[in-house]
């Protein structure tokens, strides 16, 4: 399905701003032209703002709408068609954009149904038998999807992409002779697009006329040198044709151009492996398992390869981890057999030996022929174990709990804390602060304008931050009752500048001098956790854990030193039962429940968060990933679309790994 093209026919007049606090049309203006720049983020902010003084303004949930969709929120984007459709129900575009959206995630049926809504209301409109079209061809309805291709090549017969993929749907249905025309239709109407040439290029790779396949995907090249797809397929033609080293360089291509695509690195290994590469095919092979891991071909071709070179015991590793995959596959048993032979295993050698001949018997007797396959899929999972779909390849709980992940979009948001910033009006991604009017009276009676409350790193430069510490801690030493204010003050600065065990010694001293105070709590909680991720990068005890795995084994160390967040979680049910309305204190405790395996009580206290501040956008961020890793994606992807909505900017990268597409 291709992306929405935001097409806004008409042009808005912009009313006078007069002395009227709020201007309707004006944000409706604002937010448009930001779209129209491709700036989705601020003309979702921008649209809040018009949603916030009217929640009738079916427009803005539909312009809305059109950003969440080119930010890759899915759910969010149907959430908003709905919102416009229940305002004007007899909105015809937005629901054939909902109707795509929900094509998109999968939804078809709903989707189908918007598309009969606003043919219904619009019979003259193209563009929904067209979007239609698309759907069913993706639903394999392809007679039907045929019909409405039908339909909008009579309103407009210069959309090539119409004729290309009608002839999908005769190839589908092995009409091979209208596919074919429907491409050079599409050729014909537009000769400077690569589709129509990469669709009848496979077409005529199929049917082994190499030679004009390779001239068109040449072709499909020349018009776009930067899409993958024509490269690859050139290099399947190299291959089928017995060119190696013109094959390997247009996967070369293809990989400069999409360094995660695993199906170019598993064909880049095989023919790696026949002409004797063998080295670079087993880089290829592993690249292939980081972004695959649940793919049982790439385990069974590698140990073939290690096999080979000599790896027996690793050779041996992969055999099971493909046997683990698929349970059934023969030739993985038979292989493991002989490496189990040679490493004198004759036990566990003769019983898979025995297993895989049973298996390749049963599927023999099962079918009507003498041809029998190595696969025998009698689980009905070998399609998807043999997909390439990465999408999901290598995700663990530590890449979403560890704060020193490589890949930050996907770390949980930090801890909330009283600290030192010259930012003090930034505290949060949200447009409205949890006010807690206990907290504010307690800044303003520290009095130190640097002080807030904040998730953020301190924006103070080094050298004034040691510089502060020296001069809170020399006058808590020189003055002979110290006040709770200065202690208070010294322990931020003992945390900030890394001195961990100080500013938790000060911070209980403050807590001494006063017993019943919330805050002293939440900040002593934030600085042991700091200090125990501090301790265990040193220690190079990081996580290790799996979404598969056992939670509770997540700050397992590998030495004999083990971490917790014990003490730090007690201290925040200090705070909260000091102060049951502070979201924060739910906020926090949720983080280093979710960092020590507990994610449905962590979900519990991010929903308790929400409840006493329903714009804490980093408490839905946060608790949308412990969503999705407890396997609920499609509310996950609720709260980070929400997340979004509300000013967190690493929202948009994690719906794009995990939306459906």
């Amino acid at each position: 399905m291709r992306r929405i093209v935001v097409i806004l026919i008409g042009i808005v007049a912009v009313a006078q701003v007069a002395t009227a606090q709020y201007n309707r049309d004006y944000f409706f203006y604002v937010g448009r032209q930001q779209m129209m720049q491709n700036d989705f983020r601020e003309a979702i902010r921008t649209l809040n703002v018009l949603l916030r003084f009217d929640d009738k303004a079916y427009e803005g949930y539909f312009l809305r709408g059109i950003a969440k969709y080119n930010l890759d929120d899915l759910l969010g984007a149907e959430a908003d068609f709905t919102e416009a459709i229940e305002h004007n129900p007899v909105f015809t575009t937005a629901y054939t954009y909902r109707a795509i959206t929900r094509s998109r995630l999968g939804n078809y049926d709903d989707a189908l149904n918007d598309f009969r809504e606003a043919i219904e209301l619009r019979p003259d409109l193209p563009s929904p038998y067209y979007s239609r079209a698309v759907t069913r061809l993706l639903n394999q309805q392809f007679e039907e999807a045929i019909d409405d291709f039908d339909n909008f090549i009579r309103y407009e017969k210069r959309v090539a992409d119409a004729y290309i993929n009608r002839g999908v749907c005769y190839l589908h249905l092995k009409d091979t002779v209208r596919a074919y025309a429907d491409f050079e239709m599409g050729i014909r109407t537009n000769r400077e697009s690569p589709n129509g040439y990469n669709r009848r290029g496979v077409l005529l790779m199929q049917q082994n006329r190499f030679s004009e396949a390779e001239q068109d995907f040449d072709m499909a090249v020349k018009c776009d040198s930067m899409l993958a797809m024509s490269y690859f397929n050139r290099a399947l033609v190299y291959n089928e044709t017995n060119r190696p080293m013109q094959s390997l360089a247009d996967l070369d291509r293809v990989i400069k151009l999409d360094s995660t695509s695993s199906i170019t690195y598993f064909k880049r290994a095989i023919i790696r492996t026949r002409i004797g590469d063998y080295n670079r095919a087993l880089d290829d092979y592993n690249k292939v398992a980081e972004y695959s891991p649940d793919n049982v071909l790439v385990y069974y071709n590698r140990a073939l390869l290690l096999q080979q070179l000599g790896e027996i015991e690793r050779a041996k590793a992969d055999y099971t981890k493909a046997i683990e995959l698929y349970p059934d596959f023969a030739n993985a048993y038979l292989g493991r057999s002989y490496l189990r032979y040679l490493l004198r295993d004759y036990k566990g050698a003769r019983s898979d030996k025995q297993i895989g001949e049973r298996k390749i018997a049963e599927y023999k007797a099962r079918l009507s022929d003498t041809t029998y396959s190595i696969y025998a899929d009698t689980t009905r999972r070998f399609d998807k174990l043999l997909s390439f779909d990465s999408k999901l390849a290598g995700a663990s709980f530590e890449r979403i709990t560890s704060r020193r992940t490589t890949n930050e979009q996907m770390a949980l948001l930090p801890l909330f804390k009283f600290t030192f910033t010259q930012d003090s009006t930034a505290q949060t991604a949200t447009a409205s602060k949890f006010h807690s009017q206990r907290a504010e009276d307690f800044i303003a009676n520290i009095g130190n304008p640097l002080l807030a409350i904040s998730c953020r790193e301190s924006n103070i430069a080094p050298d004034s931050l040691v510089a502060m510490n020296r001069r809170l801690k020399s006058t808590v030493r020189t003055t002979a009752n110290a006040s709770f204010e200065d202690i208070f003050l010294l322990a931020i600065s003992e945390s900030l500048v890394k001195q961990y065990t100080n500013a938790i010694n000060s911070y209980t001293s403050a807590i001494q001098a006063s017993p019943t105070n919330p805050f002293v709590y939440l900040n002593r909680a934030a600085t042991r956790a700091e200090m125990i991720d501090f301790i265990s990068s040193i220690d190079n005890a990081y996580q290790r854990i799996s979404i598969e795995s056992d939670p509770a084994r997540q700050l397992h160390n590998r030495s004999t030193r083990n971490y917790n967040y014990d003490e730090a979680i007690e201290d925040l049910t200090k705070a909260i039962k000091l102060h049951p309305g502070f979201a924060y204190a739910y906020y926090n405790r949720a983080n280093l429940l979710a960092l020590s395996g507990k994610l449905p009580e962590a979900f519990d206290d991010y929903t308790k968060a929400i409840e006493l501040n329903e714009n804490f956008a980093e408490a839905y961020y946060n608790r949308g990933l412990i969503q999705i890793f407890m396997k609920d994606t499609r509310k996950g992807c609720l709260d980070i679309s929400k997340a979004g909505e509300l000013g967190i900017e690493e929202s948009y990268d994690v719906l794009k790994r995990y939306a459906t597409h």
